[in-house]
């Protein structure tokens, strides 16, 4: 006896269907699941046996062989249990239904019956859209998630006898609709303000130009200056996510496992703030069992690393790669898996081991030497990309209790989505969407400078000892600022703003303590 039922795997931030083959046979008995299936599969057979037999339904005492399908790539978790229960019941007839064709099975069994949630299931519910699948039964817990996939019909079950009843006309499960342009315009609403912080106006300009861009920054300063509050206010001011956004941010979280509760759809710009004590795996992902890291968690958000000099070297390195491509590849034997890693990195570091090197209130303990080499351990490769680098002086008392409001986060983020607006009209058809994804030889066509731009641009290149990248983001960031005057022509005015963004280049023009 043979039976065939569908379920779905997880590769990447993608799902792929499963076809979960069930033979019964004469002989010892026996119970096998084979297919590359880890040790939650493997042990899947006594959740099986146990949740059949506790439902009432009868298990046979046969040869029993799973097989799932394509055996060559890995099976990961618990999520097949469902179906390897329905197809055990289809082959021993228990089930009669002549159209399991058109269902995927998904779900965890407990040894009682009851199904359970699993992870990953928004992108199993678009493989089983794209494969033509019309039922998709699942735990009830996972229907709202699953229900965002419009085209399928998503039935919520509790336990495997409902399963079975309804597969054999005894009970009908109704299909769960969810309204998902409600969910969708309902925007995370977020309980803090730039009009939060008092002064700093060159630092809220600064975050302006890179969130206008999408460009990568780092705030110095010292201890207390703001530089943490600043940046956790920086998602405030970007452009809201659109539709396609929202999915492939839900995406990575549900496959992570990190989708907040009662959350079906992911509505706003995610902000990371992983300690400096992470490791490089966690960091960009990957692991004996590959799971998204921290900089594929902040996709198309922002990825903050606080105290940036205190990362190991190792961490920060592994960085470099994913910043640059907007992605991460991650190799095993077996496969090659990808994880979208398009983010606004944010950095915050203190000029110098004490903090107190830039603060004119304050004395500086630290020897040239120690601050050369606290700031050392920013590797040049890694500043090269990091567009803007920003000094945010200590707030002055008259700031703090100045009772004049500030400027909100709502009038920065109308200017920043006019600026990427400017930028996606001007970039339609090229695969790019803001100022920081130009490519090299984008820039002589977009970034065009006069005679007098290109004579300053030149000075600062030979007197600051730029690099090649760091000629080009100057270019990147004067196009945005630009974009944010709403001049089609990059003025030199907008290429001096930029210039001044790259402070820590000048470290290696001399001596820090002059220069700071």
């Amino acid at each position: 006896m043979l039976s065939k039922v569908k379920s779905c795997g997880l590769l990447g931030i993608n799902g792929y269907v499963v076809e979960v083959e069930t033979d019964i046979s004469s002989g010892i008995p026996s119970f096998e699941i084979v297919g590359m299936g880890d040790v939650a599969v493997k042990e899947s057979k006594e959740r099986v046996r146990a949740a059949i037999r506790n439902t009432g339904l009868e298990f046979p005492t046969k040869r029993i062989t799973i097989n799932l399908a394509p055996a060559n790539l890995r099976k990961e978790g618990s999520s097949f249990d469902l179906a390897a229960a329905v197809g055990i019941m289809a082959a021993t007839n228990q089930i009669c239904n002549t159209m399991l064709d058109k269902y995927m099975f998904i779900g965890e069994l407990s040894l009682d019956g009851e199904v359970k949630p699993v992870r990953g299931m928004l992108p199993m519910a678009m493989c089983a859209l794209k494969n033509g699948i019309e039922y998709l039964i699942v735990n009830h817990e996972n229907a709202d998630e699953a229900a965002i996939v419009k085209g399928i019909f998503v039935l919520p079950v509790k336990n495997l006898r409902e399963v079975v009843e309804h597969l054999n006309g005894e009970r009908e499960i109704r299909a769960y609709f969810t309204d998902v342009d409600a969910i969708f315009n309902d925007n995370k609403v977020y309980n803090v303000d730039f009009a939060d912080v008092k002064g700093q106006k060159n630092v809220k300009r600064a975050l302006e130009i890179a969130a206008s861009g999408s460009h990568n920054c780092i705030l110095i300063g010292s201890p207390g200056s703001g530089k943490t509050m600043l940046a956790r206010r920086l998602p405030t001011i970007l452009p809201s996510l659109s539709f396609e956004e929202a999915l492939e941010v839900t995406k990575i979280h549900s496959i992570a496992g990190l989708l907040p509760p009662k959350t079906s759809l992911i509505t706003y710009r995610p902000f990371r703030s992983p300690h400096h004590t992470i490791s490089a795996t966690s960091l960009v992902g990957g692991g004996k069992y590959p799971r998204p890291g921290e900089v594929s968690l902040a996709h198309y958000g922002v990825l903050f690393l606080d105290e940036i000099p205190e990362f190991s070297k190792e961490a920060l390195e592994v960085l470099r790669q994913p910043l640059e491509d907007g992605i991460v590849t991650i190799s095993r034997l077996n496969a090659s898996i990808e994880y979208p890693a398009q983010v606004m990195l944010v950095c915050a570091a203190n000029p110098c081991k004490c903090g107190n090197l830039i603060d004119e209130s304050k004395m500086c303990t630290c020897t040239p030497k120690q601050i050369q080499q606290y700031l050392g351990r920013l590797s040049g490769p890694l500043l090269d990309r990091i567009d803007i680098h920003i000094e945010v002086a200590s707030v002055k008392y008259n700031e703090l209790s100045s009772i004049n409001e500030e400027e909100n986060s709502s009038l920065i983020r109308s200017r920043v989505s006019k600026a990427r607006q400017i930028q996606l009209e001007r970039y339609k058809g090229l695969n790019i969407y803001s100022n920081s994804q130009l490519q090299p030889a984008m820039i002589d066509r977009f970034c065009k400078i006069d005679e007098k731009g290109s004579r300053l641009l030149k000075d600062a290149f030979e007197k600051l000892g730029l690099s090649a990248r760091a000629h080009h983001r100057i270019l990147k960031v004067s196009r945005t600022i630009a974009d944010i005057d709403e001049s089609e022509d990059i003025k030199p005015c907008h290429l001096a703003e930029a210039i001044q963004y790259r402070s820590l280049d000048r470290r290696f023009a001399g001596n820090l303590k002059r220069y700071w």
